[in-house]
């Protein structure tokens, strides 16, 4: 899934996103049609919805070193072309260091570790997982880059991880509790979250879909160790589970960044921040349809206490919000 955090100001958006890539200009005065920012976050958070579903079928077909490798290829592809069609990329020596750290974070460690997590937890609880993102960057924004530790991000960083345990602790569908699974897709929302802080310096130097492409591609290198695997399992996969993985890397991944950044130019980051929220039940309802799997009983519970702790957490103080424009610090990956 994709994830995205920013920070508003009276002249301009600066956005850093999960699964997918950051954007960072100024917002667009320009007036679309009424329907069409609406039309590209709804096509995003279904695409990014989608990727857990996806992830969670092929597991059937590719291990999870092998999926990362062939979604992070075709990703790369694909947003190339629209990276180069701006020009090539020039990064300093530092830049270089920050990249690579987010691509072997961002688009190593988090993929594999997801597609790991997903062959134990349901495609819901992934997603439920995942949406605590918000408070960890929050929390690591605090201790790294001298943001305010506040009342509500300590009350918000108990409940969302309270809701992780009752996820923890929840009966898994196939009966057996899969604290493992748990574990794993929280390390991938811990590590998107660590790249999301080393990739806001960035973004002032570089265009978004520089960096995004630049650290997608260096993904893909660090996972050609599983080239062997993907190789064979591909030839063994059917031809509908290749079509899948082609899917994964050329929607929730190139397709999603690109309608999530149309529509941050049209649209107040709060009010597209919010819609975030959505990715976890449009995940669970496609579950439900093309899995016949849902999370369980326990899982919703803890999935809402998680995402009462990312509300809490992102609540401004009322003398801060009077000078910054409150802004989201996560929307989701991809996945």
């Amino acid at each position: 899934m994709w994830l995205a955090g920013c920070r508003a100001s009276t002249s301009e958006n600066r956005v850093s996103g999960v699964s997918g890539g950051t954007y960072a200009g100024p917002v667009s005065t320009t007036t679309p049609r009424a329907w069409l920012p609406v039309a590209a976050v709804s096509c995003t958070l279904v695409f990014w919805a989608s990727a857990f579903v996806a992830i969670r079928h092929l597991g059937h077909d590719f291990s999870p070193g092998a999926l990362s490798l062939g979604r992070l290829v075709v990703g790369s592809l694909c947003l190339g072309v629209v990276a180069l069609g701006r020009g090539v990329p020039r990064p300093s020596k530092g830049d270089w260091v920050s990249l690579v750290a987010i691509g072997i974070l961002w688009f190593g460690v988090y993929n594999v570790a997801l597609n790991e997590g997903e062959r134990r937890v349901d495609a819901g609880t992934a997603a439920m997982l995942i949406q605590v993102s918000p408070v960890l960057i929050a929390l690591l924004a605090a201790v790294f880059l001298g943001e305010r530790f506040t009342v509500h991000l300590g009350v918000g960083l108990a409940l969302a991880f309270s809701g992780v345990a009752v996820i923890a602790l929840s009966t898994s569908p196939g009966g057996d509790r899969d604290v493992l699974g748990v574990a794993l897709c929280l390390l991938s929302a811990a590590v998107y979250s660590v790249s999301l802080i080393l990739q806001k310096p960035l973004v002032g130097r570089l265009a978004a879909v520089h960096v995004t492409w630049l650290a997608c591609t260096i993904g893909a290198i660090v996972c050609l160790p599983f080239a062997g695997q993907l190789v064979s399992e591909a030839a063994d996969a059917p031809a509908a589970s290749i079509w899948w993985l082609v899917y994964l890397g050329v929607f929730p991944t190139a397709i999603a960044f690109t309608t999530y950044a149309y529509a941050l130019r049209h649209m107040t980051a709060g009010n597209l921040g919010v819609t975030t929220y959505l990715v976890p039940p449009i995940t669970i309802v496609m579950g439900v349809v093309f899995l016949s799997e849902a999370p369980p009983t326990m899982a919703y519970a803890g999935g809402a206490l998680a995402l009462v702790g990312v509300a809490v957490a992102r609540r401004k103080p009322r003398s801060a919000s009077k000078k910054v424009a409150a802004a989201p610090e996560a929307a989701m990956l991809k996945r």
